[in-house]
């Protein structure tokens, strides 16, 4: 006689004695060979092997750092930060309003080209000497004599030294630049008529406010599962719901020097307002916008060449271009893979060969013994009278944000100082070119704001059943002497 039913599974019949039969012992497979009935799974009885660890098969996946090595932090009232810049202390202009004509009496009337607006006079003045050089090749000089100014000051007439007349190349359109390298007057006579007032240029910035927020109900926080993590933060150990939360707070970090390197002003190309205005979204200056409009743009570096070929002379005319600027000493550089591969392709041809020769090669990490390890790459070198420091930049790398792209492959940051005027403390003080300015005041410190709402996990602040972890800041970036950084494009 045999029992079935009630607290027995239906694969397990018990018997009246203790013996092996096919209908109560756990077979392998589930299932009896001879009847085909359904069996307890042997094989399930045990757990499944659980790694508890996550495994971080991205590696380190914040992108955030980049503005910590360049730049600072300072706080300010204001909805906005302006800033003067100094303009250049020789007088210069290139072009012409107009070819010069023929001489009257060995007299030329010559009328630079005025390309500010605010600018109604010519800052050249009776007595200077002017040298005037073709546009299109720099070849073709000539030193003058400045006799006089004519048109409101917006003109000056000159006799030419050493001949009477001017190259044809000068006079035959206008092409033509010049810059005042001093002035010669006669014995006894007064001493120069009028004066410069020196002239700056203003920028401004507006921050911005950036918001996240991560939200978990009630009913979730109360179901348990521990996962082991090691995050980009530093945090380690085990996290339940938690673990989202600390992956929206690296999100938001990220976020926030995001936002500065590639933050847009709202307003058109022509200054009038955009159909964002309405909405009161005026957008802020990124790092990116403020070297496109006042900075320096190379694109194509190296080209399609071979490794380490062209990539030089590329260099050089970079180098050419920041001597008309700045010349800032040390300078640093954030390249995407590519463009990094390319600068050191470029500094081991110029080491002795290249690839070919491993003579030249940096020995490193092995105690420099060459069967050990080879060190092809490179951190820093020196040309002309300049220093680099070279590095990867992640941003420009990673599958999720600039390497999905191929528009910028890098960034040349002048690693000086700039002294500017702090109104808040009411002296002069040294800034980096490059820095953020977040919203703070006693009272409101808006650098990093992070709260929690909700009802859930300690907060009782409303009759919302979850929690609402918020995070907000109000920041822009301030980059200062645009015209020294130089921003990689690809061709």
């Amino acid at each position: 006689m045999s029992l079935s039913g009630g607290g027995f599974p239906a694969s397990i019949v018990p018997a009246q004695k203790k013996m092996t039969l096919e209908s109560n012992f756990l077979s392998f497979n589930g299932e009896s060979t001879t009847t085909g009935q359904n069996m307890n799974n042997f094989a399930q009885q045990y757990l499944p092997e659980l790694y508890e660890q996550e495994v971080e098969r991205y590696g380190n996946r914040t992108l955030s750092g980049f503005l910590r090595m360049v730049g600072a932090e300072m706080p300010m009232t204001s909805d906005q930060v302006i800033w003067s810049e100094q303009n250049r202390l020789h007088v210069a202009y290139k072009g012409l309003a107009a070819a010069i004509g023929a001489p009257t009496s060995n007299v030329y009337t010559v009328e630079p080209s005025l390309t500010n607006t605010e600018t109604t006079k010519i800052a050249i003045r009776e007595g200077q000497t002017v040298l005037l050089s073709d546009q299109a090749t720099g070849l073709v000089t000539a030193k003058v004599y400045v006799t006089g100014l004519t048109t409101n000051d917006t003109k000056f007439t000159c006799k030419v030294y050493g001949s009477n007349t001017l190259p044809s190349t000068l006079t035959s359109g206008t092409g033509v630049n010049m810059f005042v390298y001093g002035s010669e007057f006669k014995k006894g006579t007064n001493g120069m008529v009028g004066s410069i007032e020196p002239s700056f240029t203003q920028y401004a910035n507006r921050p911005v406010i950036i918001k996240d927020k991560y939200e978990i109900n009630g009913s979730d926080t109360a179901q348990i599962g521990w996962v082991e993590v090691a995050t980009e933060d530093g945090t380690s150990g085990y996290l339940w719901y938690l673990k989202a939360e600390s992956e929206t707070r690296l999100r938001f970090e990220d976020y926030l020097e995001m936002m500065m390197v590639e933050g847009v002003e709202a307003k058109l190309a022509n200054g009038n307002a955009s159909s964002l205005s309405g909405d009161n979204i005026l957008g802020t200056e990124g790092m990116f916008e403020a070297i496109e409009q006042r900075g320096n743009i190379y694109s194509g570096f190296a080209g399609a060449a071979a490794p380490g070929a062209g990539a030089l002379g590329d260099f050089d005319e970079i180098l050419k271009n920041l001597d008309k600027q700045g010349a800032i000493e040390e300078n640093m550089l954030f390249l995407s893979r590519s463009t990094a591969l390319d600068f050191d392709d470029m500094i081991a041809a110029m080491a002795g060969g290249g690839y070919a020769s491993t003579a030249s090669a940096s020995y490193g990490l092995f105690d420099n013994e060459a069967e050990m390890a080879l060190n092809f790459g490179f951190s820093g070198f020196r040309r002309g009278s300049y220093d680099f420091y070279k590095t990867d930049w992640k941003y420009l790398n990673d599958a999720s944000t600039r390497g999905l792209d191929k528009a910028i492959d890098g960034v040349l940051v002048p690693a000086g100082t700039s002294t500017v005027y702090d109104q808040m403390l009411g002296s002069n003080i040294r800034r980096p070119f490059l820095h953020v300015r977040y919203r703070a005041s006693e009272t409101e410190d808006r650098r990093f704001k992070n709260w929690i709402t909700g009802s859930v996990g300690g907060a009782y602040t409303s009759d919302l059943d979850a929690m609402s972890v918020h995070f907000l800041s109000e920041r822009c970036l301030v980059t200062q002497a645009a015209n020294n950084f130089v921003l990689f494009k690809g061709a």
